[in-house]
């Protein structure tokens, strides 16, 4: 991990939402993003930041979520999901995140994530 990895970093993407992002229980129609997709965004786009401050062997998982759901947003339309490194305590990352469509928030919260040493996980 280099010492790059710190905080006031951020990261920005813009996703278009896609079936497969959406709440099925609520039946047949366009739907609307579930909670499960939302945080999935923020997930990932918390790691596409920290990637170009990893050493190769590393990666991050996710340990934490606090995130509130505060507005659906039709299945088809681009949802931006921004984060920004908060803290970094050893190999513990504190995330806020927020996911927008337009000028309405979408969601927002906190993320935890905790760098990994990849070659660990594959050992036997």
């Amino acid at each position: 991990m280099k010492d790059s990895l710190a905080p006031g970093i951020e990261h920005e993407q813009t996703v278009t939402t896609t079936p497969a992002m959406g709440v099925a229980h609520l039946g047949p129609g366009p739907g609307v993003l579930s909670t499960p997709s939302m945080i999935g965004l923020m997930e990932q786009t918390c790691l596409e930041s920290a990637k170009p401050h990893l050493d190769a062997s590393e990666s991050t998982v996710g340990t934490m979520v606090h995130i509130w759901h505060r507005a659906a947003v039709p299945i088809g339309k681009d949802v931006t999901v921004w984060c920004k490194l908060l803290e970094r305590d050893r190999r513990k990352l504190l995330y806020e995140v927020k996911v927008t469509h337009g000028a309405d928030v979408i969601g927002d919260g906190t993320h935890e994530r905790f760098v990994v040493d990849l070659s660990k996980f594959n050992k036997k």
